[in-house]
Parts: structure tokens; sequence; C-alpha cells
């Protein structure tokens, strides 16, 4: 009787190999076919302490965010909502004016980002973040 016994235990361990092979070719499926995102970052360009921020050039268009999160176009007070409209109206006169964004370490990343894409929206490509 402890033969039999024995033969039954044996008949009924499940061989595990088959399931190991198909879950490695999905795995090596997986792995093939995934597409990969490149992540981008922001590039910062920090301006040497020498030089004056105030100094603006014919082709840039540079606001300024302060440290509670105030904007200012070429020294006045510019609320986000008319963002788009300075840069319509500063890049009529200089089609290839590229917009730069000055802000204050200590500014809201959310500021940057709402300047930017209405400046994305006024159709400018070429937008520069800088730190001061």
């Amino acid at each position: 009787m402890s033969l039999g016994k024995r033969r039954l235990e044996d008949d009924t361990q499940i061989d595990l190999t088959p399931m190991l092979d198909v879950v490695f070719i999905l795995l090596i499926f997986f792995v093939v076919t995934a597409a990969f995102v490149d992540e981008t970052a922001i590039d910062l360009q920090h301006q040497p302490p020498s030089t004056s921020a105030a100094v603006e050039k014919s082709d840039e268009i540079i606001f300024q965010v302060s440290a509670n999160n105030d904007i200012t176009l070429g020294g006045r007070r510019v609320d986000i909502r008319s963002v788009r409209a300075n840069v319509e109206r500063l890049r009529a006169s200089n089609r290839d004016a590229k917009v730069v964004i000055s802000t204050d370490v200590r500014a809201r990343t959310d500021t940057y980002i709402r300047i930017a894409d209405q400046a994305r929206a006024a159709g400018v490509g070429d937008i520069v973040l800088t730190t001061r």
C-alpha cells in the first residue's frame, strides 16, 4: 500500500518548465517591441553675474518672472492671459525674435510652462529659460 501511495504523489507534480519558457518568450517579446520614450529636459542657460538682465536685444522678447510669480515684459507687469497677444505684437516687427523667460530661482515652474505654452501658441519655436 505504501508503494501505491508513493506512485500517486509522483503523478500529481506539475512540470513548470513549459510555463517558464512561455514567460521568458513573452518577456523577450515585450522588451523588443517596447517603444522607449526619449525624455526631454529643459535647457537652462545661466547668465554670468556681471551681465545685466535689464539689457534687451532687439531679437529677444524677455519675460521676467519674480519670486512671487509676477510676470513683467519691458518693465511693465503683464497678466498670463496677455502673454500670447504681447508676443504676437512684438513678433510682428521681428519674425526672428525668440522668447527668453528669465525666472527667479524661487518662482514656480508652472508659471514658466504657461508662458512657454502661450509663446508656442503665438508661433514661437525658440524659447529659452534663464534663472537669476
